[in-house]
Formats: structure tokens, C-alpha cells, sequence
């Protein structure tokens, strides 16, 4: 058996027999690229104080690998088609592994936005790479299991990013979550080359660069703009970036509709299977991002969970998914992806619905539930959406199907982030204004608690500690009248800091069911559109079109010319 696989699966006379193996080192690709965020969630606040990060530093720490990782990947997708998919996995490990040494060792918030943006331009990479070779590679009549697969691991990663850089904070720098990656990469890459087959298109017409740049231009100045307008102010640089994302998505579709083999032939949005699809991944990553934003917050600062407790406590979300996924592997066949789809989309607006009802008297034990429920909804909803997304594409285009998934899945958790977490800091502020109220605090002070929960909590802990050190001082006064002044005063602080961490809380949780009720809204009318949208079962129309349009799998092309 020879160590290198190079035999390209598109010569291959009957499926591939290693591909279940070479699945899993495609899942395993993908797990680091999604935990590459979700992990930051809990390293942030070490990367805070290690580095004198300002919150505008550590917004661009979080999103640098956002736009360059949605923007590529549509272009680095047809790229990988044309030369090579798995070349483009194996270039995007390397190069999400090179970034991910480069964060470890700097020491400035420059270094890390950097280091942070090449781990998004291998991710963009990686990304489309993983969908297209495992369509490549499944027989059309087990993709969807494999997609099952790929799907659960999407939402195993999002549990297990603040798992494992919490076990890693407990004894090693934020510096481990970075490095973490690397041994990681280093198998996948391995594992890639021994198990995974070769795969490219069968055609060799030139790559649309015009469209793929312009994809590049428009998706990349809208996800600055979804980043920079909710959370530094509409400003120049925003209100810049949504003119130029405008006027480069209008470019792209009139450059498409023109062009003999565009990058993304846009006429498939016409397709209601398709376009239902792409919504529904989109609308649900929106809700899932945004929700994980303000949980993940809630566990760390009101329950007061470490980062390796905060991740304990979200792996009902995992171990819902691969139920969800399991379930609709069994039921979509049965009963169509309409219903399992819309099924997983009440399902999590019913979860955000339960979160509205948080408030400050609220445990862990309030969360479950709606974890649990918002799991099975991704399991259910999204794995049916991506096989209906690749099964649009013709064999020669799978780059440009995973990219076309994964680029609707990365915007929708964009502004997810944005919208659901401007909505969380507005409501915040404007309750915790109205509930410190009474605590004689400065002015100052208070509009420093009311930039972010952890920042309110601060604020009560330099108060608490002042009230620590006029009592120290009281108790070492000689004057009876200055030593009562003193512990009058250290009282009254010592009040106030636990007024403003009460209030700080309570204002939070609220802030926490506001924010749910506008994503509930959201995902429900959300909902209603994909249902409408998304053809009855059985509709010949709607049904394949890729199918149809592709002709007979490679394998069954092969053996047709072979006996012609």
C-alpha cells in the first residue's frame, strides 16, 4: 500500500474505500477553523490584561480572522476546483498553522490581528476544501450521512472551543490556544495526504478572476461594515464600507449574469431550494453566533464559571447536535427536508424564546433546556440545508458549493454578533443606567460599567477595594473622630460596589432576555420565509438540479467511456 494517496478519486471505478477515514480527517480540519473562534471567546479576557488590549483591540483581535476568512473563500473555492481541492486543504493547514504559531509568540495587539488574519486566509482555505472532497468522494447516496457528520462536528466544535482553551488557561498563557492548533494542523496534514484522495474539476476553462475579485471586494467591505458600524458608530469608515460593498455586489451579479463561466452563476438563487438553503444556514448562524455571544458572557461574568467550567457547562449544546443530526438523517429521507428543516428552525426560535426568560435570580439550571433544544435545532435544520446547497453544483464546481455554504454561514454569524450584540450592549447600558441609580457612584465610573459586563463588574471590584483600604486606614487611625469618618466612608463604598455588582447582573440577565426576544423575532419570521420558500417534497422542478445539470457521477462516467 503506498503511503500517499494519488489517485484522484475521479478515475476511481467504484467509490472510494478509505472514505470514511478520509472523513474524519476532514472533520478534523474543520474542527480547528471553527474552534479558532469559539475558543478566543474565553481567551480573550487574559489576552485583555496580558496585552493592555482596548476593546477596540480586542473587537479586531476577534474579527481580523472574520473578513479575510468569509471574503476568500468563494475565490480560493473555484481556485481549488480548477488546480487542486486537496491542495487547498493541505495549503490552508500550513497556512493556519503558520498563524497560529505567529499569535503564540507576539506581543503587541498588532502581531495578533495579524497573526489572527493569516489563520482566516488558511481557514478560507480549509473551509470549502473539506465540503467539496467529501462530495467528491461519497457516492451520491451516502453524501448525505457524511454531511450528517460535517454538520455535528461544526456544532461539536462550537462546545468544545471554550472547553479546551479553558483546560488550557488553568495552567498555561492564552498563548496555548493559539498553539494548540499546530499539533492539530500537523495531523490533519498527514492525514490528508495518506487517506484523502486527490480531486480537482474535470474541465480546464480559465477561473472568472473578475467575479472571484469582485466576490472578494463586496463580501469582504460587508462584513467590515456588519463589524464596524454596530461597534464603533457609523462613521466614515462604515458608512465607506456599505457604498463599496453595494457597489461591488452589484458589479459581481451583472459581471456574472454576463459572463460564459462565472465564478457563482447567481440565476441558482432562483432556485427556491436553493435560495431557502442558503437563508436558512444564514439565519440560523445568526441566531447560534449571536446567542453564543451573550451565553458564553452570562456563564463567565453573572454565574461567575471559569472558562473550563464555562465549557463544561455548553456540551448539552454538543451532544444535542449529533442527536439533531442523527435525527434527521433518519427523517429527511422519510419525510422531506421541508419539514425537518422548518422543524429545526421553531425548534431554535423556541430556544431564544426560553431565554427570555432569564433574569437575575436565574442558575445554570435555566440554561440547559434551551441548550439542548437550540442543539437538536442545529443537528435537525443544517445538515438536510448543506446537502441541498452542494446538490445545486455539478461536479466541476464543489469548491464553489462548500464556499457558496460556507460563506452564507459566516455572514449569517456575522451579523448575528453584530445585530444581537449591539442589541445586548444598548440594553444593557440603558438597564444598569437605571439600576445604579442609587449607588452614589461618579459619573465616570458608571459609564465605564456600562461598556461591557465584565468592565461593570470591574468597576464594583475597584470600588469594593477601596472600601477595603479606607478600613484599613480606619482601623490604623489614632484620632477616634478621623477613624470613624474613615469607616463611614469605607462602608459607603463597600455598599456601593455591592449595589453595582447587584445591579451589574441583574441589568445583564435583563439585557440577556431583551436580546432574545429580537433574535426569536428575527429567527421566526426567518422561519416563516424558509418554509415558504422551501419546495414540498417531491417536486420535480426543484428536486436535483445539479444532477441533472452534471450528468452521471465520475465514476459512472468513467465506466460509460471505457465501454464505449
Amino acid at each position: 500500500m503506498r503511503l500517499v494517496m494519488n489517485e484522484p478519486v475521479e478515475s476511481m471505478d467504484r467509490p472510494y474505500a478509505r472514505r470514511w477515514w478520509a472523513l474524519l480527517v476532514l472533520c478534523l480540519s474543520l474542527l480547528i477553523i471553527v474552534m479558532a473562534n469559539t475558543a478566543l471567546t474565553v481567551a480573550a479576557p487574559d489576552m485583555t490584561q496580558d496585552l493592555g488590549l482596548s476593546s477596540a483591540d480586542l473587537q479586531w483581535v476577534i474579527d481580523g480572522y472574520t473578513v479575510p476568512y468569509a471574503a476568500l473563500m468563494l475565490l480560493l473555492g473555484a481556485i481549488g476546483d480548477k488546480y487542486s481541492r486537496r491542495g487547498a486543504l493541505l495549503l490552508g493547514l500550513v497556512v493556519f498553522g503558520g498563524g497560529a504559531v505567529a499569535g503564540s509568540l507576539v506581543d503587541s495587539s498588532g502581531g495578533v490581528i495579524a497573526a489572527r488574519a493569516v489563520m482566516g486566509v488558511g481557514a478560507a482555505m480549509i473551509m470549502p476544501a473539506t465540503l467539496s472532497l467529501l462530495a467528491a468522494t461519497f457516492p451520491r447516496a451516502e453524501r448525505a450521512k457524511a454531511i450528517v457528520l460535517w454538520t455535528a462536528t461544526a456544532g461539536l466544535a462550537i462546545a468544545a472551543g471554550p472547553l479546551v482553551a479553558g483546560a488550557l488557561l488553568r495552567d498555561h498563557g492564552w498563548a496555548s490556544t493559539f498553539l494548540i492548533n499546530v499539533p492539530v494542523a500537523a495531523v490533519a496534514i498527514v492525514g490528508a495526504l495518506v487517506l484523502v484522495p486527490p480531486s480537482k474539476a474535470g474541465h480546464h476553462d480559465r477561473i472568472d478572476y473578475v467575479g472571484g475579485v469582485l466576490s472578494v471586494v463586496w463580501v469582504g467591505a460587508l462584513v467590515y461594515m456588519i463589524i464596524e458600524g454596530p461597534h464603533f458608530g457609523w462613521g466614515v469608515k462604515a458608512v465607506s464600507a456599505a457604498v463599496v460593498a453595494g457597489i461591488a455586489l452589484v458589479a459581481f451579479v451583472l459581471w456574472e449574469l454576463r459572463h460564459p463561466r462565472p465564478v457563482l452563476d447567481v440565476r441558482r438563487f432562483a432556485n427556491r431550494r436553493f435560495a431557502g438553503s442558503n437563508l436558512a444556514v444564514a439565519l440560523f448562524f445568526l441566531a447560534v453566533f449571536g446567542a453564543f455571544y451573550y451565553l458564553t458572557q452570562h456563564l463567565q461574568f453573572v454565574l461567575g464559571y471559569d472558562a473550563w467550567e464555562t465549557g463544561v457547562r455548553m456540551l448539552p449544546l454538543a451532544g444535542a447536535v449529533f442527536v439533531g443530526s442523527a435525527l434527521t438523517g433518519y427523517l429527511t429521507p422519510r419525510i422531506g427536508m421541508k419539514v425537518t428543516v422548518t422543524a429545526g428552525m421553531v425548534g431554535g426560535t423556541a430556544a431564544l424564546a426560553l431565554l427570555t426568560r432569564i433574569d437575575a435570580g436565574s442558575t445554570y439550571g435555566d440554561f440547559v433546556l434551551p441548550l439542548v433544544i437550540l442543539g437538536l435545532a442545529i443537528g435537525l435544520a443544517l445538515s438536510p440545508c448543506t446537502d441541498a446547497i452542494m446538490g445545486a453544483f455539478p461536479e466541476s464546481e464543489l469548491g464553489v458549493g462548500g464556499a457558496v455554504n460556507d460563506t452564507s454561514l459566516e455572514l449569517g454569524g456575522s451579523l448575528g454578533i453584530a445585530i444581537l450584540g449591539s442589541v445586548l450592549a444598548g440594553s444593557y447600558s440603558s438597564h444598569l443606567a437605571d439600576a445604579a441609580s442609587g449607588t452614589k457612584l461618579p459619573g465616570d465610573a458608571l459609564s465605564t460599567a456600562q461598556d461591557s459586563v465584565g468592565a461593570g463588574y470591574a468597576v464594583a471590584q475597584h470600588v469594593g477595594a477601596q472600601a477595603q483600604k479606607l478600613a484599613e486606614q480606619a482601623a490604623g487611625a489614632t484620632d477616634p473622630q478621623q477613624a470613624a469618618q474613615l469607616k463611614a466612608q469605607a462602608g459607603q463604598l463597600a455598599d456601593g460596589a455591592r449595589q453595582m455588582a447587584d445591579a451589574v447582573g441583574s441589568s445583564f440577565s435583563d439585557a440577556v432576555a431583551h436580546t432574545s426576544v429580537v433574535g426569536a423575532v428575527i429567527l421566526g419570521v426567518g422561519t416563516v420565509l424558509v418554509a415558504v420558500l422551501l419546495p414540498r417534497r417531491g417536486r420535480g422542478a426543484d428536486a436535483e438540479p445539479a444532477e441533472r445539470e452534471a450528468g452521471p457521477e465520475p465514476q459512472q462516467a468513467e465506466l460509460a467511456d471505457a465501454k464505449a
